[in-house]
């Protein structure tokens, strides 16, 4: 790099949107490529190969979203209540809801075996950037690189599969500018062991969430089996004894969901514009439909409240998200970087020919993308996500077997061979499916399909088939025969022909959607996918040339290695500290008059005699963390657990394009209110026993 060009970046070292170094305590970092020097210069703290590893293979990524760690030798699984509430879900009734009153198997008979529940735990780490990369050939268009990858992609996962046994799946980093292969063992045999009612897993509800002070006991149980047997784990976090305080220096290690902070101005501005408005449309849209349903009964209630959760933290989040691409100064910090970073490009005539029209043909695709989204995300996208489990079923199984006679390496990326086996746990899950939600869903998405691209457009008309999007939904939903199980799998064995000969009404909308979904699909990846891999493939490589390979890569939902510091902020004047105790649940309820979503369960009543009042409850950190961060472990230089990662603050909501210090905090758990209340308020000291169990010390720090 030229004199000249290393002068004129120079101020791009201090923006984080651009380098990827943490001037403060940012990065969600790879765990093959750590943010070593950043801990020893700032913390005096190196983290060592075996540190690392032991805290990788400790980590679990969880097939509802979100994030776990196994801690104890008998492979008990740490989580969040809001992770396991899926499960919650599935094994409530009328009659008794796991959700409202909890759940704790004393004994291992007694724990609840979670059959369409599979965990992912990240075994090894290989950069395929060469391979994958030399499958496209300069002669090649954008596009035909992007097929020649793909196909290289699914060979490499199937020879690895083949290979070790172990699911294996190829991670896009840097918007392409790396690809890394990472194995997982998968875990299929998992059963729920405790979890505590909500109203104090979500003490506080709705008004509370992304908010801070918390009084939240958002923790979540599972225990892993092997050929019958609790898992004897090769590697398990330790409980901490003495816990956290103030300034203390922890780590988070989880799966954060997606972030864009190395997005180019222009592609920030598509999301700001096109893609965050649609969004938030059709999550208000939900959020008060769901709220309709809910209202009808208290079954519709305790039916959607899980998912009317979901809708309305994504709400929150995307709003947050919005709020900062519209904050003139978080704008003018990227547009100021991103103008730093192509001078230092255009000064060196090495890096210019590398990036040469990246960042315009970039731009360029977005009036491409522009012309296709809002028709292809009407058609539910690359999934086809239709916000219905029954349509999802249908289209799993047409796709499926149109898949089937296809070249792996030609098909679509989610029914490769590699994939095949957590696609049918999910595909054959025995989960009770409600049909009047799904008549609910179903009818939302038909009506926003309509509002979308018009009533008399031939793809509405054929999927309303003559009928209103209500009487539409009901025809479908309970018309169709795919809440059986049984159905399910004579359809996928039987095939293309099965497919064919179905009269299912669902399987019959799949089939007459599927061609323009594809259709919408293959644009989307050959017209704008293919651009964008290209372009920021080149943009990486010149920004790789300009400060080495030592960036994180935006969140990809695979496992990252946050660190910072116990430490509360000042807002509105005054100063926030960074821990709650266990006490202030009790002023909150009386503060609040005891009043929904700020009442008291009634264990916490019985046990408030009991319950040591200044035991840590929450605590905040600086830890870099985003949706997905859910369930994530937080452990202290030794490795061992001090917490549990459940939320962010309101002004941490900006995380997905940007990082801030000031205010921006991660909300958890403290170890010591979980053995606290274990304990004293759910009758099981067992299951504190088994946490605080001191194995052999494991080596790392």
């Amino acid at each position: 790099m030229s004199n000249r060009a290393r002068s004129l970046f120079l101020s791009v070292l201090a923006l984080s949107a651009l380098a990827g170094r943490a001037p403060a305590d940012e990065g969600m970092w790879l765990f093959n490529k750590p943010p070593v020097e950043v801990l020893k210069k700032k913390y005096g703290f190196e983290p060592s190969a075996a540190w690392l590893e032991h805290l990788q293979k400790s980590c679990v990524r969880f097939s509802t979203g979100g994030s776990g760690s196994i801690v104890s030798a008998d492979g008990l699984v740490m989580t969040n209540h809001h992770v396991g509430s899926d499960v919650l879900q599935q094994f409530s009734t009328k009659e008794h809801d796991l959700l409202l009153d909890g759940f704790y198997a004393a004994t291992p008979d007694k724990e609840l075996p979670c059959d369409d529940l599979y965990l992912d735990c990240l075994w090894s780490i290989e950069d395929v950037t060469a391979r994958v990369m030399g499958a496209g050939k300069e002669s090649m268009s954008p596009a035909e690189k992007s097929a020649a990858r793909r196909s290289e992609m699914s060979a490499i996962e199937k020879e690895s599969l083949a290979a070790t046994g172990l699911k294996s799946e190829i991670v896009t980093l840097y918007q392409g500018g790396r690809y890394h292969l990472y194995r997982y063992k998968t875990y299929t045999d998992v059963k729920l062991v405790m979890a505590p009612e909500k109203q104090s897993a979500f003490y506080g509800g709705d008004p509370d969430n992304f908010e801070y002070p918390r009084y939240c006991l958002d923790m979540c149980f599972f225990r892993i089996y092997e050929n019958g047997k609790a898992l004897r784990p090769e590697h398990f976090l330790r409980w901490s004894k003495q816990g956290v305080a103030d300034q203390d220096l922890v780590f988070v290690a989880g799966h954060p969901g997606t972030t864009e902070r190395l997005k180019t101005v222009d592609d920030l501005r598509w999301v700001r514009d096109n893609v965050l408005p649609l969004a938030l449309q059709r999550l208000w849209r939900r959020e008060v439909q769901m709220q309709t349903f809910a209202g009808r009964s208290a079954e519709n209630a305790r039916l959607v409240e899980t998912d009317l959760f979901s809708v309305q933290n994504s709400r929150k989040a995307r709003t947050g998200t919005l709020e900062g691409l519209l904050d003139p100064r978080v704008m003018g910090a990227k547009i100021a970087a991103e103008r730093d970073l192509r001078a230092a490009v255009e000064a060196d005539p090495a890096l210019k020919a590398k990036a040469a029209g990246a960042w315009e043909r970039l731009s360029a695709s977005r009036t491409t993308a522009k012309s296709i989204y809002p028709r292809f995300l009407a058609l539910g996208g690359s999934g086809m996500n239709m916000g219905s489990r029954t349509f999802a079923i249908a289209k799993d199984l047409v796709r499926l077997a149109a898949e089937r006679d296809v070249a792996d390496g030609k098909r679509l990326r989610e029914y490769r061979d590699s994939a095949r086996k957590t696609l049918e746990i999910g595909l054959y899950s025995p989960a009770p499916v409600d049909r009047g939600m799904e008549i609910d869903a179903l009818a939302s998405a038909l009506s926003r399909m309509a509002e979308a691209l018009g009533g008399e457009d031939p793809t509405v008309l054929v999927s309303l088939g003559g009928k209103s999007p209500r009487a539409r939904a009901e025809e479908l939903v309970l018309g169709t025969q795919l809440i059986d199980v049984a159905v399910r799998k004579r359809l996928a064995e039987g095939g293309a022909a099965a497919i064919a000969a179905s009269t299912d009404p669902l399987i019959r909308l799949v089939r007459d959607l599927d061609p323009e979904a594809r259709a919408l699909r293959k644009r989307w990846e050959d017209e704008v996918d293919s651009v964008e891999r290209e372009c920021y493939a080149q943009i990486a490589d010149a920004r790789f040339a300009v400060l080495g390979d030592k960036t994180y890569p935006d969140a990809t939902f695979t496992l990252r290695l946050s660190f910072g510091q116990v430490l509360g902020y000042d807002e509105n004047g005054a100063r926030v500290p960074a821990t709650t105790r266990i006490g202030g649940i009790f002023e909150r309820s009386a503060e609040r008059k005891n009043v929904p979503p700020f009442e008291l369960p009634e264990k916490w009543v019985k046990a408030k005699s009991a319950l040591d009042a200044s035991t840590p409850f929450n605590f905040v950190s600086t830890c870099d963390i985003i949706g997905g961060n859910s369930g994530s472990p937080v452990v202290d230089r030794a490795g061992d657990v001090v917490g549990l990662i459940f939320d962010g603050n309101i002004q941490s909501l900006i995380g997905g394009i940007a990082y801030t210090e000031e205010q921006a905090r991660a909300v958890s758990v403290d170890s010591r209110a979980m053995i606290e209340t274990l304990r004293k308020v759910y009758g099981a000291g067992k299951l504190a026993d088994e946490l605080q169990a001191a194995p052999a010390p494991q080596s790392g720090n």
